[in-house]
């Protein structure tokens, strides 16, 4: 039980800071405007990681590495963490171990990922419905437009009303089951045969 306690700590601690890189790095990547709410509070949860990590860690082609470059690390710590407690013996060899758990947390980083993408769309559809004048509304359509276009371009509009987010969000779904059956592979790096 103590040790369900402590994965669940180290889950919200470890998932909110990588939430919050992975935020950061998708609203440089679409280039949105930081100049927000949202905006403001992403910043100062990881200003405090990512500018120190700018000096060593350059970007590339746009991306800004220092902020996904934790996020991974933290998903990798939040596996190894998790393995752990459960009792999994790491006799897979250093290397299989680290290649396991690099791997691990790669998938457990695009989960995340896909997760924000998710809420993110779904934020973007309520409040166009709900409040489409609200001061945060702009940042979550900006955010979601990009995921959205190439749907929009197939789903036709219904009674003046965008379906596109529905089928975005089933496909949402599909990736998120592929990817986590992706975890399955890592494993045997982790133990010996």
């Amino acid at each position: 039980m103590l040790g369900n306690i402590v994965l669940l700590i180290v889950n919200v601690v470890l998932g909110f800071i990588t939430v919050m890189l992975l935020a950061r790095f998708f609203l440089q990547w679409l280039r949105l405007p930081f100049r927000n709410q949202v905006g403001q509070f992403v910043l100062s949860t990881t200003d405090w990681l990512v500018r120190p990590l700018r000096r060593v860690v350059p970007g590339l082609f746009g991306l800004d590495l220092a902020s996904l470059l934790p996020a991974w690390v933290a998903q990798t710590l939040y596996v190894f963490i998790e393995l752990s407690l459960r009792g999994v013996p790491f006799d897979g060899g250093a290397a299989g171990v680290l290649l396991g758990l690099w791997g691990l947390g790669v998938v457990e980083l695009l989960r995340m990922a896909i997760y924000l993408v998710f809420a993110v769309v779904l934020i973007s559809a309520v409040l166009s419905w709900v409040s489409p004048h609200a001061p945060a509304a702009p940042l979550f359509h900006g955010f979601a437009a990009p995921f959205l276009r190439p749907f929009r371009r197939i789903v036709p509009m219904i009674a003046n009303v965008d379906l596109s987010p529905l089928v975005l969000l089933l496909v949402l779904q599909i990736v998120l089951m592929v990817v986590s059956s992706l975890r399955a592979n890592f494993i045997p790096l982790l133990v010996a045969g």
